[in-house]
């Protein structure tokens, strides 16, 4: 219902005040570990060998200090923070001879101390061994192909190296950036996926095996800045795939992070390009945006970087009849609302579309009835 108001973004009739750029202000989160990133250089065959090949277990303690890999327990990460389902995904892969990785946001909000909405892992298995290996296993996505695998009521998400690596050739942006230097095999394969992704905190790879997080983007650097920042430069990612700005937007709102000044004027830039998804993904990135514990926080950058006009138009109308300005720390009725819902929500406890999206309607529904009664809208009688 909320993505119907789409069609109402580009109407004459309904006049929004333009969104001018702000940079947002940083803020630091509580539970961020203290960390101090260091490079170190040196012969990978003799800092690997001492490596645990051993599948997850809380005696582990095995520690591996290598260039641009950062030993796991000394940043407060434990293989008993993974989810028991992952876990046993991971373990089976693991028997199987294959590399295996989690990868991307979980690693993330693992290292802050927070709770992943969902886990990814990515493997050298190829996709189809993947789907024979597990009995409750399907092949899903056609632009990116992943594995979802059933497994004790939850869907875990497999990638595959091998598929990346077919994928690269439509990928030429990347081919001009240069590689670390004395990287082994390995590292360049784990590095040509860390550079397709979308943000520098989420290029991180973590081995819950060798207890290795592997940092080729300088994801913990801007983990302890609180900095929202792209692996490429901000036009050109967002060109690629302009969903990322939606997921910038969540990102910062959740966690509390600023949004770097490149990155920030990309949003501002390319914001009307979000109209290309489809209103299922549109849907979907809005539930994410609200369902999941940050809903006002996440309301507020919308509004702030004029995406709220673009996408809840109704929503953006309240809060220009409500004098809001951009940067504006008062609240109304909506944003208390899902104040107060944020707190009984999480990451793995969302509530359902529903409630946002009625209570979207509601304030559409008292917009327009005001706008009738002053003769600003026309009645539909």
């Amino acid at each position: 219902m909320a993505i119907a108001t789409l069609k109402f973004a580009c109407k004459p009739n309904l006049l929004l005040r333009p969104a001018p750029f702000q940079c947002l202000r940083k803020v630091v989160p509580k539970s961020l570990p203290r960390v101090e990133v260091e490079e170190r250089r040196g012969s990978h065959r003799e800092q690997d060998k001492g490596t645990s090949e051993e599948l997850i277990s809380e005696n582990n303690n095995s520690k591996v200090r290598a260039w641009k890999k950062l030993n796991s327990k000394e940043i407060g990460l434990r293989n008993s923070m993974i989810a028991i389902p992952t876990k046993k995904v991971l373990n089976v892969l693991k028997k199987k001879g294959h590399d295996v990785y989690l990868v991307g946001g979980c690693v993330r909000d693992l290292i802050l101390k927070q709770t992943p909405k969902d886990f990814d892992i990515i493997t050298s298995a190829d996709l189809k061994e993947v789907r024979k290996t597990f009995s409750l296993c399907e092949i899903v996505g056609k632009r990116f192909p992943i594995c979802h695998v059933h497994m004790d009521g939850t869907i875990v998400e497999v990638s595959s190296f091998n598929t990346a690596r077919c994928k690269s050739s439509m990928h030429f942006i990347y081919d001009d950036i240069e590689a670390p230097h004395d990287c082994d095999k390995e590292d360049y394969l784990r590095w040509r996926n860390c550079l397709r992704r979308d943000f520098t905190i989420n290029g991180l790879m973590f081995d819950p095996y060798a207890r290795i997080v592997y940092d080729y983007m300088g994801g913990m650097e801007d983990i302890v800045k609180a900095k929202v920042r792209t692996v490429v430069p901000a036009a050109t990612s967002f060109r690629e795939d302009c969903a990322r700005i939606l997921r910038a937007i969540r990102i910062a709102a959740r966690l509390g992070f600023s949004i770097s000044r490149e990155t920030a004027q990309s949003v501002k830039n390319l914001s009307y390009s979000v109209l290309r998804l489809d209103r299922s993904r549109l849907l979907m990135e809005i539930n994410y945006m609200l369902a999941y514990g940050s809903g006002e926080a996440s309301l507020r950058l919308l509004w702030r970087f004029g995406l709220l006009d673009i996408l809840l138009p109704f929503q953006a109308a309240y809060f220009v009849r409500g004098g809001f300005r951009r940067r504006d720390k008062r609240t109304n009725l909506l944003l208390s609302f899902f104040s107060n819902v944020d707190k009984l929500l999480a990451p793995n406890r969302p509530c359902h579309s529903s409630l946002w999206l009625i209570t979207t309607s509601v304030i559409k529904a008292r917009l327009i009835r005001n706008l009738c009664f002053q003769g600003c809208y026309p009645c539909i009688t």
